[in-house]
């Protein structure tokens, strides 16, 4: 078994590639190799690495950036999914790729499913958005897992963010009313190698009567503010030293960002248990995890 597994320097690409590399050969091509914004050269490429499965976590994720890159945005989220999607269907490989709650407007309150009506505010939702919709178009097996607030011990994202603005500053102001769940990128790696490695002798089989969206982050919810304050409390409980004090609760209209984000990013989880089997842990355990491997590696430096 020959797997394709794109974006390994990023969150989820790095947290599937050790629990994937069992089961088969991995091949993780650097960016230069297979270059999404060059759409026009992955057919070659595919052609030469001959994938049996294609995972695809790979992605433009510069949200506010993507309002001035509109061009690349489209070709890395969009187009390179499409052409990776007819090369896949053609010769019939499976093909699992991730999307994104900013293709929902963050209207009402209540959680999305998967076939909800989708109506980004972003570019990068719109260009997530287009990128689904040719994998669909393509007719290939294929699974797209949808997730959101995704973060991680290592890389840049909002765990580390929070970590360092605590470790700087005595106040932090953070946005209080948009709702989801934070996803730790280790939870959807669990997620799909629960639902792939299993099934690999039949993987065709099972995406034909699966394919399409489903949903796959942590289970509740919460704002930004309390992702923040519980990873602050998990840090200062884990002995790391911060200067912040408080965390005051902010509306997003407080801090107007390029890109608009959703208000509401809950996810409904239905499908991912009743079609898939599949559950995953609540955002607090996760954090957890995350939490103990930052401090970790935190601590390593003054224990050699």
């Amino acid at each position: 078994m020959r797997i394709l597994l794109t974006g390994t320097n990023g969150q989820v690409g790095g947290a599937l590639q050790p629990l994937l590399a069992k089961h088969g050969t991995i091949i993780a091509p650097p960016r230069a190799e297979f270059d999404l914004s060059k759409p026009e050269t992955l057919a070659e490429r595919l052609d030469n690495f001959r994938p049996d499965l294609i995972i695809n976590p790979a992605a433009y994720t510069a949200v506010d950036r993507a309002e001035d890159e509109r061009e690349l945005a489209f070709l890395v989220n969009a187009k390179a999914p499409e052409m990776i999607a007819k090369w896949a269907a053609q010769h019939r490989v499976p093909l699992v790729h991730f999307s994104t709650d900013y293709v929902f407007d963050g209207s009402g309150d209540k959680p999305w499913r998967e076939d909800s009506p989708t109506n980004p505010l972003s570019v990068y939702g719109a260009s997530k958005l287009a990128g689904d919709a040719a994998i669909q178009s393509a007719g290939g097996p294929h699974l797209i897992a949808r997730t959101s607030w995704v973060y991680a011990a290592k890389g840049a994202n909002f765990l580390r963010t929070i970590a360092r603005l605590a470790g700087e500053r005595k106040e932090l102001r953070i946005v209080a009313d948009q709702i989801g769940a934070p996803t730790s990128a280790s939870a959807i790696a669990d997620a799909i190698a629960g639902i792939v490695p299993p099934n690999l002798s039949d993987l065709n089989a099972l995406l034909v009567r699966n394919s399409g969206v489903v949903n796959l982050v942590c289970a509740g919810e919460t704002s930004w503010h309390g992702f923040a304050s519980a990873i602050v409390a998990g840090l200062k409980s884990r002995g790391v030293e911060l200067a912040v004090e408080s965390i005051v609760p902010i509306a997003a209209a407080d801090f107007p960002t390029k890109a608009k984000r959703p208000g509401n990013s809950r996810l409904d989880l239905s499908r991912l248990k009743n079609q898939f089997g599949m559950t995953t842990p609540a955002w607090q355990d996760a954090l957890t995890a995350e939490l103990e491997e930052f401090a970790a590696m935190q601590q390593a430096p003054a224990s050699r």
